[in-house]
């Protein structure tokens, strides 16, 4: 195991979508890698991928992993309420229109984290994006997530994307439990299953797509579970996200 991809498991992660206004993503970025990265980190919590959406221009899509529902309180009053954020927040905040598209989320099954190695993460003046493809796809489930179809996720759905090249997976089903960070609030009553899906680049995806393995042999049978449309993302990581490939 690489001593770098952090071994404390990450048992609460919020899946955070950020409407901007228009031109204003780079902007955001800018200020969310140099400022708020490091800073987060510093009370406790992991900032594990920042992600522009390339389907939706003004869509900041990024991932944030707490070790328990108790570190994220506690981390989550600290930032919110220290000095790195009041010094940006006004910043920050002008970018957006809506910050409130927010999952709550705990790992699948144990061991279904995505592995996060925040060394690999670049310096806070880093520009180049890094390689990688992020695919994330919400599947939007009428009741919690059952034992057969996350039976169905680890034996099928996860071994037919890395034979279509994912390097790495990571699979989360709802929080159940209540936020009680109510500063911040969160899509609460939603019963979600999200896949993670890391590829090379864009390329190596897009070849997965023309496959149709997806199509073939999952789609068909996702319907058994009740699942209503999904939501797919098209993502590629910031300068500094510490999920690429």
């Amino acid at each position: 195991m690489n001593e770098n991809i952090r071994k404390q498991p990450l048992d609460v992660v919020e899946l955070r979508q950020y409407t901007l206004h228009p031109h204003q993503r780079d902007v955001l970025i800018d200020l969310f890698d140099r400022e708020l990265v490091e800073t987060q980190e510093a009370v406790g919590m992991t900032v594990m991928g920042q992600f522009r959406d390339l389907d939706r221009p003004d869509l900041f899509v990024w991932l944030r992993g707490f070790e328990s529902m108790a570190t994220r309180l506690r981390g989550l009053t600290d930032f919110y309420g220290g000095p790195s954020w009041k010094a940006h927040a006004d910043a920050a905040n002008a970018t957006m229109i809506d910050s409130d598209n927010v999952l709550l989320l705990k790992p699948a099954w144990e061991g279904s984290n995505l592995p996060v190695d925040v060394a690999r993460r670049a310096g806070r003046d880093a520009a180049a994006i890094p390689p990688g493809f992020v695919d994330i796809t919400i599947f939007y489930l009428n009741e919690p997530a059952s034992a057969s179809l996350l039976a169905f996720c680890r034996e099928r759905m996860s071994s037919v994307l890395a034979a279509g090249g994912a390097t790495a997976q990571g699979w989360y089903i709802t929080e159940p439990r209540e936020n009680d960070f109510r500063r911040l609030p969160v899509r609460a009553h939603e019963q979600v299953l999200v896949g993670v899906a890391v590829f090379p680049n864009i390329v190596r995806f897009d070849e997965f797509g023309r496959s149709n393995r997806w199509a073939n042999e999952i789609a068909p049978q996702l319907a058994r579970w009740s699942i209503r449309a999904t939501e797919t993302h098209r993502l590629v990581p910031t300068a500094r996200s510490a999920v690429r490939a």
